[in-house]
């Protein structure tokens, strides 16, 4: 049952400045359902979340009743919804309740939290599902990275990839990309321009009329501009781990002629680190040259575990569900650590039916970890083509179900060195 002390709800003001509505309870969304939150579902704003409004989207309150439209305060300002963007280490658990008018245009690929207000402070809603030391934004953008930018510049002034870690730095605040040149933790090596899949949220590529926060990238690195600055990560980070199949590439398994020999050079320079990459799964034969050459885990993209919504969401090439999972059967048995990234999305992850497949597939194909990613994408786009029906049990009833059911399996929500 709803708490019953409840949450205001927030809107932004013609000038861009949040405030609360008394008189209305605040609402939020799952699926395509208005839900009154409850108290395990919200939490005090985490530290490094931030409030964003939401472009032409009015918000939606609760008077005891009926749903209210927001659409202008007391002062007579247009109101517009407001959202919380979840720090890594926090899982949504409800995304903010709004209408769109007609023909309006889809919101940028964000993943949007409810937000609220009560006892005096903004909470979110959101429960935290793994340690946010690392992935804190007070250690990115400091005042210190281009200088460490240029130092590496210029000890690689002929690396093209050097040159594309800065760019994403500076200009999108990549963290796995400063996390290069900070020289710890995860960093990121895009490689790859193409992709067998066209995912309906995928965040370097325009399609369904949604600008991408971020651009493609234009070229393949050579093997040895993969292999220098693989080293260079490797041998001087702390609890390093390289990874290939980053948001501003394709898929990185395509260029596994090259991603095999380069990471066979940088085990002959280092045993240091972990090297992992993040995929679709989707080509098993370059998934298996990569096994062989040494990479020591996979994280793989799934937006469900049932065939038709895997396919309405990631819109495969020449690949389907069952490919994915035979990749994954392959990589357990040659002992490459298995992690699936698991596209979560209020009102359809937690749904029973997807809840039951999740587990089943997990025991089948021998995953090791299940991370829980905020799925990046207009919740209308989402629901136009994904059904929403189906018994929900929440998101943080899901994690639960997840840790009690997978005992032998890590929830979390990024990926964790191996070695």
């Amino acid at each position: 049952m709803p708490d019953e002390k409840q949450w205001l709800p927030l809107f932004a003001n013609h000038k861009g400045e949040v405030m609360e509505l008394s008189g209305l309870t605040m609402l939020a969304r799952s699926g395509n359902q208005w839900v009154v939150p409850e108290s395990s579902e919200m939490m005090p704003l985490p530290v490094g979340a931030s409030l964003v409004s939401i472009p032409r989207r009015i918000p939606v309150g609760w008077d005891g009743c009926r749903p209210q439209l927001i659409s202008r305060n007391t002062a007579g300002y247009e109101a517009q919804a407001v959202a919380v963007l979840l720090p890594q280490g926090f899982t949504r658990t409800l995304l903010p309740a709004y209408v769109s008018p007609e023909l309006s245009t889809p919101v940028p690929l964000y993943g949007y939290a409810a937000a609220g207000f009560r006892d005096g402070r903004i909470w979110a809603a959101a429960i935290q599902t793994d340690e946010h030391r690392k992935w804190h934004p007070r250690y990115y953008n400091t005042e210190g990275l281009p200088r460490r930018i240029n130092r590496m510049l210029a000890k690689y002034p002929e690396n093209r990839l050097v040159r594309q870690l800065a760019s994403c730095s500076l200009q999108y605040s990549c963290y796995t990309a400063q996390n290069i040149f900070y020289q710890r933790w995860e960093g990121g090596l895009p490689t790859m321009t193409a992709c067998n899949a066209d995912c309906l949220g995928c965040i370097s590529q325009n399609h369904l009329g949604v600008d991408s926060p971020q651009q493609r990238l234009q070229f393949r690195p050579s093997v040895t501009e993969i292999t220098e600055l693989g080293v260079e990560h490797l041998v001087h980070a702390r609890e390093a781990i390289i990874s290939f199949g980053q948001g501003c590439e394709g898929e990185p398994s395509l260029n596994a002629s090259d991603l095999a020999a380069a990471i066979r050079s940088i085990r002959q320079h280092t045993d240091r680190g972990t090297i992992n990459m993040n995929t679709n799964a989707g080509y098993t034969e370059g998934i298996i040259q990569l096994c062989q050459a040494g990479l020591d885990s996979i994280r793989v993209t799934l937006f469900s575990a049932r065939a038709e919504n895997y396919g309405i969401y990631h819109r495969p090439h020449n690949y389907r569900l069952s490919d994915v999972a035979a990749t994954i059967g392959y990589a357990h048995e040659a002992g490459t650590k298995v992690s699936i990234n698991l596209l979560t999305m209020p009102g359809f992850t937690d749904r029973e039916e997807e809840i039951e497949s999740l587990l089943a597939f997990v025991r089948q194909y021998g995953v090791d970890m299940v991370q829980l990613r905020n799925l990046n994408i207009d919740a209308d786009l989402l629901f136009a083509n994904v059904s929403s029906g189906g018994e929900t049990m929440g998101i943080s009833g899901m994690v639960s179900i997840l840790r009690e059911e997978l005992p032998g399996v890590v929830v979390g929500s990024y990926s964790h060195p191996v070695r």
